[in-house]
């Protein structure tokens, strides 16, 4: 008895141990090399509507429970190699590093990375660019991580029934809502956060995830179209400064560029969002509905694609407008120094000619018979100068003519010449024939 209290006592101490060490493993798995560097959300959905905020434990759902934990990375002038640093840190263990790198690396993908599902948009300008989106997921039957740069609107969720307006204060003659903030929210093509479906589903999360990327990118289509028929206006109304200052700055090439990250990535989401649904719709876990919701959202961002496009093109035709006018001004000035050149021409030849230091110039009182012929001889030699540049100039045009007299020349006898031996050789045959020729 005593022996077996001994072992149970022994077992009990091994026990203890072991959950120790298991707990001093897991704490420093999870301990934080970089706090504060990313945000991090986890929620988990109890597949009936109803959701709730979560430990970072990436752990999956159980039965009809799934789990979402969705990383924050910041926006600022990090290499890629610390993002993925940043990654490793909040997520391994229990991903691995492939894992990790398939959802931070740059550019589309699609594909299966140990067993799980992994799709992401990621542009390849750098991380401050407010023109940089990246958007990453991992996906399983009962878990989805997430990783995104910068905030996401209407990505996570709020309590309902929080509605913007309780936000802003009221004064005495109601709700007032300042400039700057109306600003921001017409450029919002969305519902805020407290309006969110919960998902019941991994495919409703999924659906979720890529239509509030497909916002994003359609609130800054919005924000540029805003912003290009503001400067529009201005132009109109503005006038040789403010164009000035347009051209100086470089605006409308700046624009373009920002059009060309922007159309990059509506073309990476084109390109990977139709193999999402592929492969989704092959999953039974992945609901018929929201294959058709993957179809819808395809079709978004084809036509913003398209809309992207045509901002584009107005852009382009600004900007000509801005070069035309340039030149035009240009030439106002070329017209004016030419004017100026036309009084100032005459005058720089006479002080030319009078100024030469040689004998014999008009009008200058010199009598000395040794040196009377210097100035024409002078003028003598600047007339010759002066017909050998007019004739390199006019050669060229002599040239031309007179190879077009001799072509024409030649065409006209070699013509005269057919035709008298045609005239010979059908001479018979047409009085034999009353005057037909034979064809």
């Amino acid at each position: 008895m005593e022996l077996n209290h001994v072992n149970g006592e022994t077992d009990d101490t091994d026990i203890e141990s072991s959950s120790t060490q298991r707990n001093s493993r897991e704490n420093h798995f999870h301990h934080s090399s970089y706090p504060g560097a990313v945000r991090q959300k986890a929620y988990i959905f109890d597949g009936e509507g109803n959701y709730y905020n979560k430990e970072w434990t990436l752990e999956q759902g159980r039965g009809k429970e799934f789990c979402w934990y969705h990383v924050e990375l910041p926006k600022g002038n990090q290499k890629l190699s610390h993002l993925a640093q940043y990654l490793i840190d909040v997520l391994c263990p229990p991903l691995k590093l492939q894992d990790i790198l398939s959802l931070v690396s740059n550019g589309p993908f699609c594909g299966y990375v140990d067993g799980a599902l992994v799709f992401r948009v990621n542009s390849a300008g750098p991380a401050s660019s407010k023109f940089t989106f990246r958007i990453a997921a991992r996906v399983t039957e009962n878990s989805v991580i997430t990783v995104s740069l910068g905030r996401v609107p209407r990505l996570g969720f709020s309590p309902a029934n929080e509605s913007l307006l309780s936000e802003i204060p009221k004064e005495r003659g109601g709700i007032v809502i300042r400039e700057h903030v109306l600003d921001f929210l017409l450029t919002m093509n969305h519902s805020e956060e407290a309006d969110n479906p919960v998902p019941r589903s991994v495919s409703n999360l999924v659906v979720h995830v890529i239509d509030t990327h497909v916002d994003h990118l359609q609130d800054f289509v919005t924000k540029l179209e805003i912003e290009l028929d503001t400067v529009e206006f201005e132009m109109d109304r503005g006038g040789f400064a403010l164009k000035k200052q347009m051209l100086d700055d470089r605006k409308f090439p700046k624009m373009h560029l920002d059009l060309q990250r922007l159309l990059q990535v509506i073309a990476h989401g084109e390109q990977v969002f139709p193999r999402v649904k592929e492969k989704c719709s092959s999953k039974d876990w992945f609901a018929p509905e929201d294959i058709n919701a993957l179809e819808e959202l395809i079709g978004r961002i084809r036509r913003l694609k398209e809309n992207v496009g045509f901002i584009a093109n107005r852009v382009t035709a600004i900007q000509a407008g801005l070069d035309s006018w340039q030149a035009e001004q240009i030439n106002r000035k070329l017209y004016y120094l030419s004017f100026l050149s036309i009084i100032f021409l005459p005058l720089s030849i006479i002080t030319g000619v009078f100024g030469m230091n040689v004998g014999g110039v008009p009008w200058t009182g010199q009598r000395d018979p040794t040196i009377k012929d210097g100035f024409r001889n002078v003028m003598m030699v600047c007339v010759a100068m002066l017909g050998i540049v007019l004739l390199c100039f006019i050669f060229p045009a002599i040239y031309s003519r007179v190879m077009t007299w001799r072509r024409r020349r030649v065409l006209r006898k070699s013509w005269s010449l057919n035709r008298k031996s045609f005239a010979r050789r059908t001479g018979g045959e047409r009085i034999e024939r009353g005057g037909y020729l034979r064809l």
